[in-house]
């Protein structure tokens, strides 16, 4: 799929606002980043990449995560930082990446990054959750590149 055809498709508002909402409860991050273009590497390294170029290695708990989605590809991963896979090992990921894969099988777009929104954000409020003022270290826009 085109990547402009399924930006589109997405409802930006909804996205932003499970992200707002994800972080509310919690001193982690999520952020959302669609790739644009041709992608032959592996979508995992690609977004640990992403993640990395994004700086968001550097929030105060080591306790972002980054759903990274490709759609030209038809490739997609979600990558969390030291202190969130500590706390929450492969099991986790993989169930999410199950659940996006179904949304997207049947072009829910929006379903599925809420969704794992939801759900890192559930997993993020569980192990680091907010004790003080809120502080959001990364943006929570949609990002293309």
């Amino acid at each position: 799929m085109r990547t402009h055809h399924f930006v589109k498709q997405l409802d930006h508002a909804a996205i932003v606002g499970a992200i707002k909402n994800a972080e509310a409860n919690t001193s982690g991050q999520i952020r959302v980043f669609i790739q644009r273009g041709e992608m032959s590497a592996d979508p995992l390294d690609a977004a640990q990449r992403r993640f990395a170029r994004l700086g968001m290695e550097k929030t105060a708990e080591r306790n972002a995560i980054l759903v990274f989605v490709a759609p030209r590809a038809r490739k997609f991963a979600v990558v969390g930082d030291e202190g969130v896979h500590a706390k929450c090992g492969p099991a986790f990921w993989e169930r999410l990446v199950a659940k996006m894969r179904n949304h997207f099988k049947n072009e829910n777009f929006t379903e599925a990054l809420v969704e794992a929104i939801n759900e890192a954000g559930k997993l993020l409020a569980q192990y680091f959750p907010r004790t003080g003022p809120a502080r959001n270290e990364l943006p929570d826009t949609v990002i293309e590149s």
